[in-house]
């Protein structure tokens, strides 16, 4: 079940965020950022011990860092997505497509390269508590077009009858490409609607319209998001 403990009205009062990572120095520095911007933050020293506090708090969002000894941040991450839907900040010192693409692959919503600045960490972890609160005061509804269908109320996916797992920023993403069918949407514009203009980049969008193809298409067998080249993505449901 999701661990969701907001009121939308004010998203970062009191909002519980656990920050695991093993360098405690790194770990002080993200609490005391998070702590100013009036979060909560809950540090935990590995993957081990994050699982702990994950099950102890209700937690709003997890920061959790890609490489850790023993249980790293891409097997912790998988072991709460086992549970829970929270929106998860990875920290990563690797910037390559690849290791981005593993930690999208295993849920997570959002990343940052180490090291990194003190702003972007704070605009990222804020915009991430906003969209999971906007998602979670939607009226329930759902969204079909005779190949996807949206169970809001349920957050789940329908495609040609079978079922597909998103994370939440998938969910997203796959929601204003389906309020938006044969509509051209640029990166820019995806970035304003999915992301809340916060400072995700071209190439990140790239990434994640990407792995939401690819899951479609191992649903269904075609790829409904076209590449519009020099102008961005469209949804043809057709």
């Amino acid at each position: 079940m999701a661990v969701k403990a907001m009121d939308s009205s004010n998203v970062v009062d009191r909002s519980q965020v656990l920050v695991v990572d093993d360098d405690p120095s790194l770990r002080t520095l993200v609490c005391e950022l998070l702590s100013d911007s009036g979060l909560e933050p809950t540090p935990a020293r590995d993957g081990v011990d994050g699982l702990r506090k994950f099950f102890e708090l209700r937690t709003s969002l997890v920061v959790l860092d890609v490489k850790m000894p023993g249980m790293d941040g891409i097997q912790t991450l998988e072991q709460i997505r086992n549970m829970s839907d929270v929106p998860v900040l990875m920290l990563t010192g690797r910037a390559s497509e690849p290791d981005t693409v593993q930690g999208l692959r295993s849920g997570a919503d959002d990343y940052v390269c180490k090291p990194f600045g003190s702003e972007e960490l704070v605009a990222r972890t804020h915009a991430l508590l906003r969209r999971w609160a906007d998602n979670d005061t939607e009226e329930p509804k759902i969204l079909a077009d005779g190949l996807v269908m949206i169970d809001f109320g349920k957050a789940s996916v329908m495609v040609n009858g079978s079922p597909v797992v998103l994370t939440p920023l998938e969910f997203k993403l796959l929601t204003t490409f389906v309020d938006h069918p044969d509509h051209v949407l640029a990166a820019d514009r995806l970035r304003e609607l999915v992301w809340g203009g916060s400072e995700t980049s071209r190439d990140e969008v790239k990434v994640y319209v990407g792995y939401l193809r690819r899951k479609l298409k191992e649903a269904a067998s075609v790829e409904p998001i076209e590449t519009v080249r020099g102008f961005g993505y469209r949804y043809c449901p057709r």
